[in-house]
């Protein structure tokens, strides 16, 4: 522990002279809907990945703009039927625009894990989505406003903290454990924010007013910070950074038979292989076979 330790506190340090940009990556402005179309026999696929170009925005160059409706295609010929990608926030969400179907779901592994049941969902991991930096994870970041004297979370003491929800697992349960190991006693109900725009607004009007506040945002959404504009550049510091967690993952349901299942997971794992189809959805190494669970 004393190990663990020493090193978080160095990263600690060392993400205090980090400062955010700008606006977070959860709100943003999206494109108009495309009607939802799923021909007879087809294979659903829903979508709930954040950097999907139907659920982000262009505010980077080549950076959340992942395009599953190549990837829809690429599949189609993997499996020898149709293939209708649905796209949604949530998926329920995504749920009622498929009318209930759903062969293969792609999106954040801890909120598929996390919300399938109550979609009466059952899902089984396939595979895991490489980002562009050829890591299946992502972490959450503790930020606070750039005026704010803290600079590790042992300075949190006496703040408000404001995670996300409880299905995001680098926002929650990952950012409650470091807070922990730096000795901060973590309320039993959190103080949380839905997306990581309304957090971060939350430390940069709160702390204006002399409020001590602190808020949890998602690693991927730090390349989108200067793009979207909400909060202006410099407003936020990173003060700490949890451990990695799974970030994008493809689950297959309960609807794909035990030979179909092998068929997707197969063409997932040979994504990779395909130059331009990587390129499109923003991989270095497509889909791997998934981590085992410790």
């Amino acid at each position: 522990m004393a190990a663990d330790l020493s090193r978080r506190e160095a990263l600690a340090t060392a993400l205090a002279l980090t400062v955010l940009p700008a606006a977070l990556g959860d709100e943003k402005p999206k494109p108009a809907e495309k009607p939802v179309v799923i021909p007879e026999n087809a294979l659903v696929v829903l979508v709930m990945d954040p950097l999907s170009k139907d659920l982000s925005c262009p505010c980077v160059s080549g950076y959340g703009q992942r395009d599953y409706d190549k990837f829809g295609k690429y599949l189609e010929g993997k499996v020898g039927r149709p293939v209708a990608v649905v796209y949604g926030e949530s998926l329920p969400g995504a749920l009622k625009k498929s009318e209930g179907k759903a062969h293969l779901i792609i999106g954040k592994d801890s909120v598929i894990r996390a919300t399938a049941p109550g979609a009466k969902v059952e899902v089984t991991q396939l595979a895991a989505l490489t980002g562009k930096d050829g890591k299946t994870t992502q972490t959450g970041l503790v930020c606070v406003a750039a005026a704010d004297k803290a600079t590790t979370p042992a300075d949190l003491k006496g703040y408000t903290v404001y995670f996300g929800n409880a299905a995001a697992e680098e926002k929650s349960a990952a950012a409650v454990q470091i807070l922990k190991e730096f000795g901060l006693e973590v309320p039993a109900r959190l103080d949380t924010c839905a997306t990581c725009s309304e957090g971060a607004t939350k430390v940069v009007e709160e702390s204006q007013t002399g409020k001590k506040v602190a808020a949890v945002i998602s690693s991927y959404a730090q390349p989108l910070l200067e793009g979207c504009g909400t909060i202006k550049k410099g407003a936020l510091r990173v003060i700490a950074e949890t451990d990695p967690v799974p970030f994008i993952a493809a689950f297959a349901t309960g609807s794909l038979t035990a030979a179909e299942r092998d068929t997707v997971r197969a063409a997932l794992l040979a994504v990779g292989k395909d130059k331009d189809l990587s390129a499109a959805i923003e991989t270095k190494a497509g889909f791997i076979e998934p981590a085992k669970k410790k």
